[in-house]
């Protein structure tokens, strides 16, 4: 559980971030916690809740609802239908999440930019965790650029079997585990190889991610192989992750397919694809670019605490 000193701190990093994004035109909105879908992610698990538990009857209930593994689907329906930039800072849920850094229910910054791009989503992002953890500015470096310098590989060209040797290097099991999937070898030499370079000094944005591992952003313009995506890390610890928003539905089916195979193979139930955010995209999302962040994250690297629990009232098992 927090100490006072830690929910002061909690309260003054909320007040920071309202003034932030107040003063830079955006407007705050309310997600719900409950909705009838949610997003299609090949490794997140979302808790989801029978209607009948709500204790009312009526023909335009789904059969059970999905606590929200993001705002992302909500804030898209927003802005389909006319919204300006947005933002929103609440809980959402995401099952089979505990440790050091996680927590089953966490608080997340999720904001939007009609009319926004990579450049400006980055710029914004490492202007907000700069101001807040008082660093002198941030930084940016390619995926491809990390893994050369540090395993001297290419992530994009380099085989599978090289990737499972490097993982099993450092674990065996989890080599054997992963198998095949590139894009978790890749997440593996991330975690334990890249991130704990990352972010040392100042905050550093991890820039164009491989297209594989972006479901919800466009291809990047600057490499084919690439999405526009980055993720933010301080100290080795990631703290947000940002698209250039995909806007084609047809497309966003396509990966929701291919996270769905990615699900089945790994144990997990399949998700519905054909959800409110489709809807929402077909209807017409406008141009823009989102990031999420994870504010108990910030909050323990800007106090220094080592525990998730530490910043946070009541964690899961004291709930």
């Amino acid at each position: 559980m927090a100490n006072v000193n830690h929910l002061a701190a909690r309260a003054e990093l909320l007040r920071q971030t309202r003034r932030f994004f107040d003063q830079h035109g955006f407007l705050e909105t309310q997600p719900p916690c409950l909705s009838r879908d949610c997003v299609v992610d090949a490794y997140l698990d979302p808790l989801t809740l029978d209607s009948s538990a709500l204790g009312i009857s009526d023909p335009r209930l789904p059969e059970r609802f999905y606590l929200q593994t993001s705002p992302e689907s909500a804030m898209k329906r927003m802005l389909a239908s006319g919204a300006p930039s947005i933002y929103s800072v609440g809980p959402v849920f995401r099952g089979g999440e505990a440790g050091q850094w996680h927590n089953i229910e966490f608080t997340m910054l999720e904001w939007y930019e009609v009319g926004g791009d990579i450049e400006s989503a980055m710029r914004l992002t490492g202007q907000f965790v700069a101001s807040i953890l008082q660093a002198d500015g941030y930084d940016s470096l390619p995926y491809r650029d990390a893994f050369g310098r540090q395993l001297g590989i290419d992530p994009i060209e380099v085989g599978v079997d090289d990737l499972r040797d490097l993982v099993g290097g450092i674990d065996a099991s989890m080599a054997a585990t992963v198998g095949d999937d590139r894009d978790q070898l890749l997440d593996c030499l991330l975690s334990a190889r890249i991130a704990p370079t990352l972010g040392l000094e100042r905050p550093v944005l991890l820039t164009d991610y491989p297209l594989s591992q972006a479901a919800l952003a466009k291809p990047s313009a600057k490499d084919r192989h690439c999405a526009a995506r980055f993720e933010l890390y301080v100290r080795g610890i990631e703290v947000a992750n940002g698209y250039d928003e995909l806007l084609d539905a047809r497309t966003l089916l396509e990966r929701y397919e291919v996270n769905n195979r990615k699900r089945i193979a790994s144990g997990r139930e399949p998700l519905e694809v054909e959800t409110t955010l489709v809807a929402a995209m077909r209807a017409g999302l406008p141009p823009c670019s989102g990031v999420a962040l994870g504010i108990d994250r910030l909050l323990m690297l800007k106090v220094g605490a080592e525990k998730i629990e530490q910043v946070m009232a009541f964690p899961i098992f004291d709930a």
